[in-house]
């Protein structure tokens, strides 16, 4: 499945850098609290891997699906969920998306299509298929992306959802966040093959593309969502990216002294030629339509907004525990 991009105006573009530059600021911000203090439960960063959810996602409208991950804030802030609700659900406060009661791996927004990130790998996998099946029943040109990791590829369910989309014509775009890592494995140990034939088998037309390249993912969903709103069944995208953290914050505590990738191997990937986001702002500045001083003004805007979301989530309520009844069980009554 090869694409070309259609001509994408100004706006367009300093949207997609907004969108990149919101979630590279929201999870240093993450990081750097984790180390200071702390957070409830674990954090998984998707810091290097931005310009995946802010191409992909630019393509969609708000009544459009995506499942995520458990490094979702990505997905979930590109897709337009509001940056306060979630450091407030990260925060375990009654203000968050999920009311406190998710945490950092399960923020999810159904008014903007976000039907939720996962805890479980590969979870998010049936949930979009299904979203999938209601928008083919309902005929009116909805799209539904699945984003999963590599790691996920290996899942059975992966094969099940593929086949059942393919067979179905089910207007739905798998999106597979290649990284090379599966949590603290690196993947060609544990991946045979190209994860992108595994979807050719079913005649899903795929497409491997540059993930840190964000206009080679967005001219590789606008063929994809396109087919979608057409009726033409699904498509497979796998983007080659690297996640530049751990699979967690504080990971060493679950390493040991161990080590899966080289302190060069990473350094190396947040050099200005790989790193998607200063990639993509030295080709505003070539093309002449955007000055340096208008992409600081927009740098120090987005700084500014996670500044507040942050205070946000801190002067906010804790989450009422005693919504798990309601919540997690059958209400009491």
């Amino acid at each position: 499945m090869s694409a070309t991009i259609a001509p994408l105006d100004r706006t367009v573009l300093f949207d997609l850098y907004e969108r990149m530059l919101l979630i590279r600021c929201a999870e240093q911000k993450l990081a750097n609290f984790v180390a200071e203090v702390g957070l409830p439960g674990g954090v998984h960063l998707s810091i290097g891997q931005e310009a995946v959810a802010a191409g992909i996602c630019s393509c969609l409208a708000t009544r459009d699906w995506i499942t995520s991950t458990h490094r979702g804030h990505g997905h979930f802030l590109a897709k337009g969920g509001d940056e306060s609700q979630m450091f407030a659900e990260i925060w375990g406060k009654r203000t968050g998306i999920c009311k406190g009661m998710g945490g950092s791996m399960h923020v999810a927004d159904f008014s903007r299509g976000i039907i939720g990130a996962n805890g479980i790998v590969g979870g998010g996998l049936a949930i979009a298929t299904g979203a999938a099946y209601a928008a083919k029943l309902d005929g009116d040109g909805r799209a539904t992306v699945c984003f999963f990791g590599d790691g996920a590829a290996n899942q059975g369910v992966f094969m099940e959802c593929m086949n059942v989309s393919a067979v179905w014509g089910l207007p739905i775009v798998f999106v597979c966040e290649n990284n090379g890592l599966s949590e603290f494995t690196v993947s060609s140990t544990v991946t045979a093959g190209e994860i992108s034939d595994r979807a050719r088998a079913f005649g899903i037309p795929s497409s491997v593309v540059d993930g840190n390249d964000v206009l080679a993912i967005v001219a590789a969903a606008q063929t994809a969502v396109a087919r979608c709103r057409q009726d033409e069944g699904p498509s497979f995208i796998e983007a080659k990216t690297y996640r530049i953290r751990g699979h967690l914050e504080a990971e060493e505590l679950f390493l040991g002294g161990g080590s899966y990738r080289t302190p060069d191997e990473i350094a190396q990937w947040r050099l200005p030629g790989r790193d998607p986001i200063a990639r993509f702002k030295a080709h505003l500045e070539s093309t002449g339509e955007f000055t340096a001083e208008e992409l600081h003004s927009l740098e120090l805007a987005v700084a500014g907004r996670i500044d507040r979301a942050l205070q946000f989530a801190e002067a906010s309520e804790a989450a009422d525990v005693s919504l798990v009844y309601d919540l997690m069980y059958v209400a009491r009554h």
